[in-house]
């Protein structure tokens, strides 16, 4: 759920290599779709002063997979990498029960501490929108919309 007014969004896999595998502003969309400004790691965890806007965390389970693909090479290894450097530097991680990065992603879904989760995985699409959480999905060629549960 939204902590203090700000939106919560999970970041899974899919989502963090769009920038390169799908050419989209994956956080300049999310701005147009939530409005405000992305909060900083450092504004998310208290450590300088709290701006409105969304919050945008990961599983380190998705930072788990995202090195797993990196090591492939080629154009997925370096969309992996850059998604892995996207979400060190622009996401707050956390940990959670679950070492799979959908099983992760579900649990933050089910567990109330996400107001959305962004992905391109239809399966791990339909397990979110059936933990009644709305999903933000790419829709034409570089544009993000909201699915509601």
């Amino acid at each position: 759920m939204s902590t203090q007014g700000r939106t919560r969004v999970a970041l899974d896999t899919s989502a963090l290599m769009m920038p390169v595998e799908l050419d989209v502003r994956l956080f300049d969309e999310l701005e147009r779709l939530l409005g405000g400004a992305r909060r900083t790691p450092e504004e998310a965890s208290g450590d300088q002063p709290r701006t409105e806007g969304y919050e945008a965390i990961t599983p380190q389970a998705v930072l788990e997979e995202l090195r797993r693909l990196s090591e492939k090479g080629g154009r997925e290894g370096t969309a992996a990498n850059v998604g892995r450097d996207l979400a060190t530097e622009r996401c707050l991680v956390v940990d959670t029960e679950a070492s799979y990065a959908d099983d992760a992603l579900v649990e933050l879904a089910r567990e109330g501490n996400v107001d959305y989760v962004v992905t391109n995985d239809r399966p791990l699409r339909d397990r979110v929108l059936e933990a009644n959480v709305p999903v933000i999905a790419l829709r034409g060629r570089n544009k993000l919309a909201i699915t509601q549960p």
